[in-house]
Parts: structure tokens; sequence; C-alpha cells
């Protein structure tokens, strides 16, 4: 049986234009379940783990998409609890002329917002084998930093490996608190815009060698484009990213995370890891909405054999 990965975080209704123009010119939009964490799990589901999401939703119809859509994504969702005086958060894709996008949260006050160590309990009772979290999360309030933290550390102290996305976002502040949970992380999947914020540097030597100092088991540095940087030895290799038409380039490094957590955990080296993590970020970012472009699961057969 594979291994069971919980991930703790906020999953959202996503509303993006259909038509790809920006918001105050878009006539229709279409309408996605995301977020962060939720994403990761997708994406490892989809590589053969097993995966699990612990959350809080509203108890309104955003609240009941949310959950359907985690289980369509073979996600389970027993561990979603169901919070009756609090909505269910939404955000929105905005499309630039430039083709950027943007992104607009309204999660102010949101059920996911009052996660707190009751919610990592509730993780850990469901005997995961490994535990994924992010500053993301953690950066949504008091109750949230407790919960990621008491998550991190409970898992650490019994043995079970806990892997960290920094998942730095402007105006929310969470590099204090990825600082604080290095110690505790197996691995430390990060970007390499998040490279500085936390280590002063982007150099691919020079991250690697600060995180393992700080009690980092094991590196991959996301570079979009350009690649990543795994564990390879005494010093990180670098693995090209394969060449894809952009659509959309938001929920490539989650995609990685979850493919990459999900090889790992079955025993695949970093660098095949990284190969599948690659192969699922160029799918995702070929395709409008953060887990549509998943691959298959007929592709996902041939990735894996390729990825060893």
């Amino acid at each position: 049986m594979s291994g069971l990965i919980v991930g703790l975080g906020e999953a959202m209704v996503l509303f993006q234009p259909a038509d790809l123009l920006p918001l105050e010119e878009c006539a229709t939009a279409s309408v996605h379940v995301a977020g962060a964490e939720l994403n990761l799990l997708a994406a490892a589901a989809r590589a053969g783990a097993r995966s699990a999401f612990c959350s809080r939703v509203g108890d309104d119809p955003f609240g009941r998409r949310v959950v359907a859509a985690a289980e369509g994504l073979g996600v389970a969702a027993g561990l979603v609890a169901v919070d009756g005086t609090r909505p269910t958060g939404v955000f929105v894709k905005d499309v630039r002329p430039d083709g950027a996008r943007r992104v607009h949260y309204y999660r102010a006050g949101s059920a996911a917002s009052a996660l707190d160590e009751a919610d990592a309990d509730r993780a850990l009772a469901a005997g995961p084998d490994l535990v994924a979290v992010s500053g993301l999360t953690a950066a949504l309030g008091d109750g949230p930093r407790r919960a990621v933290l008491r998550l991190a550390r409970e898992a650490h102290a019994r043995g079970i490996p806990v892997a960290v996305d920094p998942n730095l976002r402007p105006g929310l502040d969470a590099a204090g608190v990825v600082t604080a949970l290095l110690p505790l992380t197996a691995y430390l999947l990060l970007g390499m815009d998040e490279a500085v914020p936390l280590f002063g540097t982007d150099d691919p030597g020079e991250v690697f060698a600060r995180a393992k100092a700080a009690g980092v088991r094991e590196v991959v540095l996301k570079a979009g484009a350009d690649g990543c940087w795994h564990d390879g030895g005494d010093t990180p290799a670098h693995l090209p990213s394969t060449a894809v038409r952009v659509v959309d380039p938001v929920g490539a490094g989650d995609a990685f995370a979850g493919a990459y957590l999900a090889a790992r955990l079955a025993g695949t080296g970093p660098r095949g890891a990284a190969l599948l993590g690659t192969r699922f970020a160029a799918r995702v970012v070929a395709s409008a909405g953060d887990t549509e472009g998943l691959p298959a699961p007929a592709e996902v057969a041939a990735m894996l054999a390729e990825a060893g």
C-alpha cells in the first residue's frame, strides 16, 4: 500500500475569466477549486500516493464544492471540518494585458482562517507517512500559525517526515515561521524567488549549504523555466525544465512538489523525483487552472517508468 501524505491548509473557490480577458472586461468566468496544499495533494494522488486534506470550510455551497473537488481529484476529504459560523474563502484570478496573472484573495474571516492546534491533532490522528505544510497557511493568522507549528513539531517528534513549501506571498509575513520550521524539515521545496528572503542568496550551492546547516534533510530549488536543482551528493545537481507553451503558470510549483514527494515516498531517488515533478509542472502550466492539466493516469505510468 502506498504511503499517506496529509496536507494542512486552505482551499477556496476560484473564479477566473473564461475568455482570458482582464476582470474589468471579461463577460464570463469559470469556477474552480484550488489552494496550495490541495493542489499539492492532488498531484501527489495522481502520482500514486494516498493523500488527505486537513482543513476547514464553511457550511455553504462553496464549502461543499471544495469537498467534492478534493474527492474528485483523488484526495480524501474526511479531515475537512465544517464550520457553521464562517464562510468558505474565495479568490479571483485576473489576466493582465501582458498575459501575467494576478490573484485577488477574499479569505479574511474564512473558516480556514480559524485553523488551530486541534486541526493539527486531527491530521496526526490519521497516521500520515508524511505531512505537508506551507508558509502561506502559517501567514493566515495566529491560529493557523499554531496549527502549522504543532503539526510540524509533533510529526518530527514521531519520526514522520515534514515537507515544507515556503509559498511566500507579498503582504503575508511567513519567512519567520518558515525559518522556525527548518530544523524540523525533511523536504524543503522552495522557489528561486524565496531563496533570498530565507537564506540571503539565490546561489544554489549556498542555498543548499545554508538550508542543511539549519537542519533541513533534503532541498529542492525550483527555478521555473530554468528547471530545478536537487540533491546530487556533495553539490546540488541541475535538471532542465521541459519546454512547453505556458498558458497559466499558477499551480506549477504545487504540482512539482506533490509529484516529487509522492515519488520520494515511493522510494524514487531525488533526480527521478525531480524529473517527475518537472513533467507534472509542465503539464499544469500548459492548461488554465491549477490542477486541470495534471497528467492522466496512463501518462503518469510512463512518467514513473522514466523517473525510475
